[in-house]
C-alpha cells in the first residue's frame, strides 16, 4: 500500500502508536519530497525483506549447446490485495551484450498487470556467440516497474528470491491474508516448486563424427607402437579445418611425460626431443560421409599403463534462430595402453671350453654368451645384433650377428656367442667395463622402423697369468692311430721362467715323447712341445693330463696353468675304408 500511495503522490499513513511529534516531522519531509519535480524515478531493492511482489528467474537448463537458443524464464507473483500495473521487465546478465534480448515493454498496462496471488511467466530466447563457448552466463539483476509518470522500479539481485521464499514464511504470510476474493481466480503454478537457476554454461556443439582407434596391445617397451585413427564424418555439411591432437593425456605423472614420445613418422626412431603430445595436427576438410585415416606411433621407454588422448576438432557453419554462426566442435577418445618388456637378456662369460668364468685372463681368448628370452605376446623378428666394446676386442676378424632375421615366438630363447680378448691395460684397474649389446628387432610382419634395444654388459674382473699354455689337436681321434697334440707354452712375465712338465699316465692312451722335461723360456717367448698320443678305446676319452710347475712362481698351481687345455676328445673305433667314406659323406 505504501508504494501505491507514493506512486499517486500521496503521503503514506503512519504506523500505529507513532509519536505525534515524529509523525508531524515525517509528513513535512514527505510533502517536500513529493513536491520535487526531479524526483520522478525511484529504485527499491526488495531482496532482503518480504515484498508484495515475488520474483524467481531460471534458465531452462544448466547448460546450452552453442547451436541451441538460450531460454530464460522469469516468474512474477503479486502477494498483495490489489492488481499491480506494470509495463517494463528487464533482465541484466553478466554479459551485457545479451541484455537487449531480455527486455519486455508494453504500452497497455493490462498486458503486464499482476493479479493478486497469480503467477505470471515471461520467456526470453537469444542466441549465444561462438566466442562465449565455455563461459558462464549469470542473471545479475531483475528490474520490474513502470516508467511513465512517477517511476518506481523493484530490483532483485541475481535471479530473485527473498526471505519469504522459505516454505514456513510463505505459509505464515498467506494464512494472515484474505486478499483477491473479488478477482477472477486463474490456474497458477506451484510457487514453492519453482527452483531458481541463476546461471547457465555455454558448451560446444555436439560433434557429428566418429573416431575409432585400432591397435594391438600391449605395447612393447622402446618399440614404435602403431595406433590407427579413423575419422568418419556424419555432418550434413563440410567439416572445415579438421585438426588432430594425439598423445599422452595431460595430468598424468610427469615421469611418464619424459619417457613417452609420439610421432607421425613410422620410418624414424624417436629421440629424446620428440614430444609426448602432438598438438593441432592439420588434416584439412572432411566432406559428409567420408573417412580419414592417420597412423600415430608411440614410443614408451618405461613399463606400466598410460592413458592416451585423441582430440579431433573442426568447425562447421550452422543456422540458429535465423542467425548464421560458426560452431567449433570436438570429439575426444581416450585409450589406456599397457607397456611390457618384449624380452629378457642375460649375458655370461665362459672359457673356450664353455666353462663359467669368474675372472678373465688378460690377452687370452674367452667367450661371451648372450640369451634372449621372449616374453612378448606377439612374435618378434630379431633383425640383427652387434657389440659395442669399450676395452675388449674381438678375437675374430669380422664380428657378425648370428641372429639375423630370426623369429622368436612367446617363450622361445635365442642365443649367440662371441669370442673376445682383453688386451693388456696401461692402468692398474682389475675391473673394466665390457660395453653394450645392441639388438635390432620389430614385431613380426610389421614394416615400420626397427627398434634398437641397448643392454649394458656386466663388468669383468681381470687377472694376469704368468704362463699361458694351450694346445692344437685334431677334432677327433681313431683307435690305434697317431693323434698329434702340439702344446704352446708362452711366458707372460718379465722374468726367465723355468717350467717343469710331466705327462700323467692314462689307461686310454699311449704316447711317444718326453715324459718329464724342464724348459727355460725367455720373457715374451714361446716354446712348443709335440706329443703323439695313441688312443686305445673308442668314445669320449680323457686326454693325458700335464703336471706343470713354475719354481719361480710358487703361488701358481697346476690347475691354474692347465685350465686352458682341452680335457676330452672323441675317439672313433677302428673301421674299414668304406666306413670312412660313409662317415665323410654324412
Amino acid at each position: 500500500m505504501f508504494v501505491f500511495l507514493f506512486h499517486q503522490n500521496e503521503v503514506p499513513d503512519p504506523e500505529p502508536d507513532c509519536d505525534p511529534s515524529s509523525v508531524a516531522v515525517a509528513r513535512s519531509l514527505w510533502n517536500d519530497c513529493i513536491a520535487l519535480a526531479a524526483s520522478n524515478e525511484f529504485t527499491i531493492e526488495v531482496q532482503d525483506y518480504i515484498p508484495f511482489i515475488q520474483c524467481k528467474a531460471k534458465f531452462c537448463s544448466p547448460s546450452f549447446h552453442i547451436d541451441q537458443p538460450i531460454q530464460l524464464q522469469v516468474f512474477l507473483r503479486a502477494d498483495c490485495p490489489h492488481p499491480v500495473p506494470l509495463n517494463k521487465l528487464a533482465i541484466s546478465l553478466s554479459n551485457q551484450e545479451y541484455n537487449q534480448w531480455c527486455v519486455v515493454e508494453s504500452l497497455a498496462q493490462e498486458t503486464m498487470s499482476l493479479l493478486p496471488r497469480a503467477t505470471k511467466c515471461f520467456n526470453f530466447r537469444f542466441v549465444a556467440k561462438s566466442e562465449d563457448v565455455g563461459k558462464k552466463i549469470e542473471v545479475s539483476v531483475v528490474m520490474l516497474g513502470r516508467d511513465n509518470g512517477r517511476c518506481v522500479f523493484l530490483t532483485w539481485r541475481g535471479a530473485g528470491g527473498d526471505i519469504a521464499s522459505h516454505h514456513e514464511a510463505l505459509q505464515a504470510t498467506r494464512s494472515s491474508r484474505r486478499w483477491g476474493r473479488g478477482f477472477e481466480m486463474r490456474p497458477e503454478l506451484d510457487w514453492d516448486s519453482l527452483l531458481i537457476q541463476h546461471s547457465t554454461m555455454i558448451i560446444s556443439r555436439l560433434p557429428k563424427l566418429s573416431v575409432q582407434l585400432s591397435h594391438q596391445p600391449p605395447a612393447l617397451i622402446h618399440e614404435l607402437y602403431r595406433i590407427s585413427v579413423t575419422i568418419e564424418s556424419q555432418e550434413e555439411g563440410v567439416a572445415k579445418d579438421v585438426t588432430l591432437t594425439a598423445g599422452l593425456k595431460p595430468g598424468q605423472d610427469a615421469i611418464l611425460g619424459q619417457s613417452t614420445h609420439v610421432t607421425l613418422d613410422g620410418t624414424k626412431v624417436c629421440d629424446d626431443t620428440t614430444l609426448a603430445l602432438l598438438p593441432d595436427v592439420p588434416l584439412g576438410d572432411l566432406n559428409s560421409g567420408t573417412k580419414l585415416e592417420r597412423s600415430v606411433y608411440v614410443r614408451c621407454r618405461s613399463t606400466g599403463p598410460r592413458v592416451f588422448l585423441f582430440h579431433v576438432a573442426y568447425s562447421i557453419d550452422t543456422t540458429v534462430e535465423g542467425q548464421q554462426i560458426v560452431c567449433k566442435c570436438h570429439k575426444d577418445e581416450t585409450v589406456t595402453i599397457e607397456t611390457v618388456v618384449p624380452f629378457e637378456v642375460s649375458a655370461k662369460f665362459v672359457s673356450t671350453k664353455f666353462e663359467p668364468l669368474d675372472q678373465v685372463a688378460i690377452d687370452i681368448p674367452f667367450m661371451l654368451m648372450t640369451d634372449i628370452f621372449s616374453t612378448s605376446p606377439w612374435p618378434l623378428v630379431l633383425a640383427s645384433s652387434c657389440l659395442q666394446l669399450l676395452t675388449m676386442t674381438s678375437n675374430t676378424p669380422q664380428l657378425q650377428s648370428q641372429l639375423e632375421e630370426v623369429v622368436l615366438q612367446t617363450g622361445e630363447c635365442a642365443s649367440e656367442c662371441f669370442c673376445l680378448r682383453c688386451p693388456p691395460l696401461t692402468n692398474s684397474n682389475n675391473t673394466v667395463a665390457t660395453g653394450q649389446y645392441l639388438i635390432s628387432w620389430r614385431r613380426y610382419l610389421h614394416t615400420h622402423a626397427n627398434t634398437v634395444t641397448r643392454v649394458t654388459l656386466p663388468h669383468v674382473i681381470l687377472e694376469s697369468v704368468p704362463l699361458y699354455i694351450h694346445a692344437d689337436l685334431p677334432s677327433f681321434g681313431r683307435v690305434r692311430e697317431s693323434l698329434p697334440v702340439l702344446y704352446y707354452i708362452e711366458n707372460r712375465t718379465a722374468l726367465v721362467q723355468e717350467v717343469d712338465m710331466a705327462v700323467e699316465p692314462s689307461d686310454a692312451f699311449m704316447f711317444s715323447g718326453l715324459k718329464q722335461v724342464r724348459l727355460r723360456i725367455l720373457p715374451g717367448s714361446e716354446q712348443r712341445m709335440l706329443y703323439n698320443y695313441y688312443p686305445l678305446m673308442a668314445g669320449y676319452q680323457t686326454l693325458p693330463q700335464l703336471n706343470i710347475s713354475l719354481p719361480r712362481c710358487p703361488t701358481t698351481n697346476t690347475h691354474t696353468l692347465r685350465r686352458f687345455l682341452p680335457q676330452r676328445i672323441f675317439v672313433k673305433p677302428q673301421g674299414r675304408q668304406l666306413d670312412d667314406i660313409s662317415i665323410a659323406a654324412a
